[in-house]
Parts: structure tokens; sequence; C-alpha cells
């Protein structure tokens, strides 16, 4: 297994929208357990293909925080949801960083697993804030564009900063 190199903002790739698994084969499996391999190397909770430059609707979650048991999931969709929450989120893609998030609490999810079979997901917990965090980003978006212009813009100059100083290194 490999460790796959994470996205970071602004990187463009991160604003691809990621097209459907067509086939569950060999290189598909490698590709799913390689980012759960990266998820757990970099002590995330979730990953989107895409955050690995992987323009594939492929997400994987851990469980359970306190265990390695992980979900894939694979073309995603929430077919349901319902009430709001807000959630402080971070991302691996836009490391250090932590903002609430307005997301919804409830939601039922469809999607294939690692079989292909069709499975379906309800959950109004720390799940359901994940997923949608994960379809987010198969869609090209970011925790980040919910944010307000100012929330936004403090955050890039920030980053900006953050880059000029490592380049400097």
């Amino acid at each position: 297994m490999t460790i796959l190199k994470i996205l970071t903002y602004p990187n463009k790739n991160l604003r691809k929208i990621a097209k459907p698994v067509k086939e569950i084969n060999l290189k598909i499996k490698k590709i799913i357990h390689d980012m759960i391999k990266t998820m757990h190397f970099n002590n995330g909770i979730g990953l989107a293909a895409t955050q690995v430059n992987i323009p594939l609707k492929i997400i994987v979650i851990t469980e359970n925080i306190n265990n390695n048991k992980v979900m894939v999931f694979i073309n995603p969709k929430i077919i349901e949801k319902s009430e709001f929450i807000r959630s402080k989120e971070g991302c691996l893609s836009i490391p250090n960083y932590e903002f609430f998030i307005k997301r919804y609490k409830y939601i039922k999810m469809q999607a294939l697993n690692i079989l292909g079979q069709t499975i379906i997901i309800e959950t109004d917990s720390l799940l359901s804030i994940c997923i949608q965090h994960e379809i987010d980003h198969l869609n090209g978006i970011l925790f980040i564009d919910y944010l307000s212009s100012l929330q936004k813009e403090i955050l890039n100059k920030k980053i900006i900063k953050l880059q000029k100083l490592s380049t400097k290194i």
C-alpha cells in the first residue's frame, strides 16, 4: 500500500468534480486501500479521492475515531436530509484550521460498497457531518466555501503568508 499525497488548498485540482466509478476492479480496490492508509497516516477521519488527485467518486470514513474500522462509499449520493446543525470541522486539505459549519443533522445516503453492493446509510451523528464533508469534496466544494466573505479573506491572507514563509525556508 502507498501513502498518497494529499492536495492542499489552494490547489485547483481540489475544485475538480469527480466522475462516477464504472467498475469496481483491482485498480479501484488498490486506490481505496491506499486512501485508507493515507487517511490513517494523516490522522484523518475521512478522505475523498479528489483530495489525493483522483477524480473518482470514492470516499473513505473511519467509522469510530477509537478504532480503525473504515467505511467505503463509492458513487455516494444523499437522497434525504433534514434539520440543521453547526459543527466544528477541519480538513486534511486545509490543515490546522477549524471552523463552525452549518450542515444537515440527518442524512440518508445511497452508495456502493467495495463489493459493488448498493447500501443505504441513515445517520444523524458525526458520520452525517463527515459524509457531507467528503461528498462536497467530490463536487469540488471545500468546507471553507461555507464561510462568510470576511472569514474567507482572512483565511486566504493567512495561507498566502504561510506559503511565502515556507518558500523562504
